[in-house]
């Protein structure tokens, strides 16, 4: 960024933060451009004659009534009033109107319908035509019907112009207020997800250690008793608490590693099939062809066993990637399934060309934002990264890496 950009946007801050010192810039630039005219004028003679000369009372009123715009966004409804007191007195003394003046004027009356609600702003219009009218009928020059209803338009223009202005950043603020609240409830519910979640990895892995661990003591004992006169006995007892410890790692890597099921009939049967891994992902991908979304499979690097953690963690995250590609890229979308293997990491990346990225996050139908809070759960669980978004080009991606021995 070069250093007069930023010397502009640095300055554009300061006024936005002092309103009354860039108001207060503005009527002295008007001062500087109406008083060396109302002083140093040279006018025709017949319009020298119908009005009056120049002298001190009429620069500091044209002053005060100009400087008072410095308030119009703290106090536009008093500045207006002054303003128009100012023109009708000046107007009375047989001034001519002068350009700063007229300015502050125009000025005032769009401050109150842009700074104020509809009673004051209605208020500040009526008595801004009404005096405005008057001190035109006062003017010692003969004007047509034409050019008063052409004065009386534009002070109702400008009045209606700072009234739109006031409803647009009224609707505006609106949206970001709308779009902060939705934000926050996004957080809020991404949080609830996560904390259900680990609530029930802990009951369920409470329930596994609990009963295994139990069963594990009371088989312990009976061995510790039973050792000297029935080895044969003590013997299958050790067996069985083998059997149970083993039973117990695999339930509690089969919890860990589902991190959200759906508790109906059918999910209930498939916890208790052994859990997928990336060997049945030919199956997974045959399924999701079958629906009629094309999917095409790079495998990079020399294939190695992953931990098991590992490998349910990215079967399921392909799972879910595919799930939300059927559901929100639409009919005629493509996705890609790319598998890398180092030594050391596996880099899991999916991604689509669909029009699924807005769905994706916020389809109110679906309980958005748990399906993405579900995968970074399971990446972060086992040390991994996990990016997701919008691809370059259109589409959306999902890009994991998974350290081989989590």
């Amino acid at each position: 960024m070069s250093p007069r950009i930023r010397g502009l946007r640095a300055c554009r801050a300061w006024f936005l933060a002092r309103p009354v010192g860039a108001d207060a810039l503005l009527a002295l630039v008007l001062l500087l451009a109406g008083i060396p005219q109302l002083v140093w004028r040279d006018l025709p003679p017949d319009v020298a004659d119908s009005f009056a000369e120049a002298d001190l009372r009429q620069v500091v009123t044209v002053t005060v009534v100009t400087l008072t715009i410095s308030l119009r966004r703290v106090r536009p409804l008093s500045v207006l009033l002054v303003v128009l007191a100012g023109q009708f007195a000046l107007t009375a003394w047989h001034y001519l109107p002068t350009i700063p003046e007229v300015a502050a004027f125009l000025i005032a009356v769009y401050s109150v319908a842009a700074h104020r609600g509809l009673a004051h702003s209605a208020l500040g219009g009526v008595a801004a035509l009404a005096v405005f009218n008057v001190v035109f009928t006062m003017v010692p020059v003969d004007n047509s019907l034409m050019v008063l209803l052409t004065n009386n338009a534009l002070v109702a223009g400008v009045w209606m112009l700072g009234r739109n202005l006031r409803l647009r950043r009224a609707y505006f603020a609106e949206l970001e207020d709308r779009a902060a609240r939705l934000e926050r409830a996004r957080g809020t519910d991404a949080r609830a997800a996560r904390i259900e979640e680990r609530s029930r990895i802990a009951r369920e892995l409470h329930d596994v250690v609990a009963h295994h661990v139990s069963v594990m003591t009371v088989q312990a004992g009976a061995a510790r008793r039973i050792i000297d006169r029935n080895p044969d006995g003590a013997r299958e007892a050790m067996a069985t608490i083998e059997e149970v410890g083993r039973t117990a790692l695999s339930e509690m890597r089969r919890i860990v590693g589902v991190l959200r099921t759906d508790r109906d009939a059918d999910s209930a049967r498939g916890e208790l099939a052994p859990q997928p891994g990336l060997g049945d992902l030919g199956e997974l991908l045959d399924h999701v062809r079958e629906t009629g979304l094309s999917v095409q499979l790079w495998i990079e690097g020399e294939a190695r066993q992953p931990s098991p953690g590992v490998d349910v963690a990215a079967f399921r995250l392909i799972q879910e990637a595919l799930t939300n590609t059927l559901k929100h890229a639409g009919p005629e979308a493509r996705a890609w399934v790319r598998l890398e293997y180092t030594d050391e990491d596996l880099t899991v990346e999916i991604e689509d060309d669909g029009r699924g990225t807005a769905t994706i996050i916020a389809d109110k139908d679906d309980n958005p934002g748990h399906g993405l809070v579900g995968m970074y759960e399971r990446v972060a669980l086992y040390g991994g990264e996990l990016r997701i978004g919008p691809r370059v080009g259109g589409g959306f991606g999902v890009r994991a890496r998974f350290p081989l021995e989590a």
